[in-house]
């Protein structure tokens, strides 16, 4: 599919990568350097590279492939489908899942489970390894995740993520007391510098990161909290909280080393999404219950305050 983007005299200087990723549906900056390495931009007959910087007022021609045939492989795995009709399918993931084929786990994701699940009818724009897959929640978070059926739906969610119509609420344990009752945490995140595994608060090659948070209720040591993400980078929840001095309760990469008993993973859960139906229109609100172990660590809370 062939586009057209005419850049204005106001983004001359800007990266042609950021340009795309601002101009494009569903294309992210990483997926807009993959399209100009592999020739797809082209300016005046010549393919250009990622360095390049917009003069202002040139066009620039744009080819998306057609999406690879999946290699990956479909899973009889059951789902807690939470909403499902002919344009996305709402899961309530597990703890541990990891949501898309990567080095280390080829099978068992999420995405090998809705390829049994969903046949064909999943949206390729995510491309051959993550067909349908509009947002991302880490392997040891739980809850809501989106998924669309075909390309117009995960066009028009990937827009809803990109202006916040897309909504997704949080609750999590954090570490301490939160002096105040709600708060917003404003701070750019980005690769850690040393460590590439992890994110981290940092001015250098990060992106905006907005989460506003709020106390549910405070226990000895630990507080109870909602977050909800204006924009969704990666980790960005559990770095912000961190970042504040409250990591969240069993996140050993963001907080203390030594997993908490009776958690797998970090005590944060997708309770929340809300969404603008790509089809009709209307305003989707769903919820979901926290899980069986996020239940165990506040039942066990809340006999310490008795």
């Amino acid at each position: 599919m062939l586009t057209t983007l005419t850049a204005t005299t106001e983004e001359a200087g800007t990266r042609i990568d950021s340009f795309l990723a601002s101009h494009l549906a569903g294309v992210t900056r990483s997926a807009a350097q993959r399209l100009l390495e592999g020739g797809f931009v082209v300016c005046q007959g010549t393919a250009l590279a990622k360095n390049y910087r917009l003069r202002g007022g040139e066009t620039v021609a744009v080819t998306l492939p057609e999406a690879a045939e999946t290699e990956v492989t479909a899973q009889n795995i059951p789902l807690d489908v939470v909403y499902e009709d002919e344009d996305v399918i709402v899961v309530n993931k597990p703890a541990g899942m990891v949501v898309h084929p990567a080095p280390g786990h080829s099978d068992g994701t999420l995405v090998n489970a809705l390829l049994y699940h969903c046949g064909d009818s999943l949206s390729g724009v995510g491309g051959e390894k993550r067909p349908g897959i509009v947002h991302r929640i880490d392997r040891d978070t739980s809850g809501l995740i989106i998924a669309a059926k075909n390309d117009a739906a995960h066009l028009h969610l990937a827009a809803q993520l990109s202006d916040h119509t897309l909504s997704r609420t949080y609750e999590c344990l954090v570490t301490g007391s939160l002096r105040e009752d709600s708060g917003t945490v404003s701070a750019p995140i980005g690769r850690h510098p040393t460590d590439r595994k992890k994110m981290a608060v940092t001015s250098k090659n990060s992106r905006d990161a907005v989460t506003h948070w709020e106390v549910i209720a405070r226990y000895p040591g630990v507080t109870h909290v909602r977050c909800r993400l204006e924009t969704g980078r990666t980790h960005q929840i559990r770095v912000h909280m961190a970042y504040i001095g409250h990591p969240i309760l069993g996140d050993t990469v963001y907080g203390a080393k030594k997993p908490v008993p009776g958690l797998t993973g970090q005590c944060l859960h997708a309770v929340g999404l809300r969404f603008i139906h790509p089809r009709t229109g209307e305003t989707v609100a769903l919820h979901c219950p926290l899980p069986e172990e996020f239940e165990n660590q506040l039942r066990k809370l809340q006999k310490k305050t008795i």
